[in-house]
């Protein structure tokens, strides 16, 4: 057992996707695309004597289940402490980065001597159980621009990518719930990530993926009025823009944002998947 160790988990911004449920968490998930950020969450672990086995995000604590999930699958007590520059709820993957986070990091604290690919699949099982969750983790154990041919954890599913790593803008206009668009009818949802997924295919591009990803946020309904103004104003300023799902979150490739004269956040598709500090 060691005092503490810390996990970089990037940021995951999903593009399209479909939902996939199955009665075994591990088999459950989505198929979709998205890309991976250089912007993302910092997860340190250290032992707990059960009386501070808190949670805490920029130092105020949080109520996360996928973290409390992942430590109750490991057995251990420990105090889970996270630091991040992206905003929680608005499409960047915080939650399953901080189970993820959590799980390699806790591994290392306590011993347990679980193998990557198992500890993927016990922050994806606990970030569906959760329902906070269907895609980010394997991609965020992946990194670059990750395209996920099939729902599950590694062992159930099959993963490719778009050989690319393109600089990413985003702008932020607040919180859409995973949970509540996830528990709903995906059947619209899921017919749009379909065909997106079959257009990425036609064609494994950052271009082609951002006209997949506008496409199916357009055809699934999940477009508001200030993202579609916000897409059409990068579109007009010759860039290419789309939705980060699930948020209210525009990314864009290169400096779309800031040449249509928003105000936007800067960082870089992350080359590699999480790793320990």
């Amino acid at each position: 057992m060691t005092d503490e160790a810390t996990a970089f988990v990037p940021g995951h911004v999903t593009g399209f996707f479909s939902a996939h449920s199955h009665d075994d968490p591990l088999q459950a998930g989505s198929r979709g695309a998205g890309l991976t950020l250089s912007h993302g969450v910092e997860v340190t672990v250290e032992p707990s004597d059960g009386t501070d086995s808190t949670t805490t995000l920029d130092g105020d604590p949080v109520e996360m289940p996928p973290v409390e999930r992942v430590l109750a699958g490991l057995g251990v007590d420990a105090a889970v402490r996270a630091e991040t520059e992206l905003p929680l709820g608005a499409g960047f993957g915080v939650s399953g980065a901080m189970a993820l986070g959590t799980a390699l990091a806790a591994n290392t604290v306590f011993g347990c001597a679980r193998s990557e690919n198992e500890l993927v699949a016990l922050a994806h099982a606990a970030e569906v159980r959760s329902g906070t969750g269907l895609g980010d983790v394997v991609a965020q154990a992946r990194g670059g621009m990750p395209v996920r041919l099939d729902p599950g954890a590694p062992d159930h599913g099959r993963l490719d990518g778009v050989p690319a790593r393109p600089d990413i803008e985003y702008v932020t206009f607040g919180e859409l719930s995973t949970e509540e668009v996830l528990s709903g009818d995906t059947d619209r949802l899921s017919a749009a990530g379909e065909d997106a997924l079959a257009l990425l295919a036609e064609e494994p591009t950052p271009a082609q993926f951002m006209y997949a990803s506008r496409r199916f946020a357009r055809e699934a309904g999940l477009l508001t009025d200030e993202v579609t103004e916000t897409i059409r104003a990068v579109s007009e300023a010759g860039g290419e823009a789309s939705m980060a799902m699930l948020g209210r979150t525009v990314f864009a490739l290169g400096t779309g944002l800031s040449d249509a004269g928003y105000d936007a956040v800067s960082c870089r598709t992350h080359p590699a998947g999480a790793t320990l500090r």
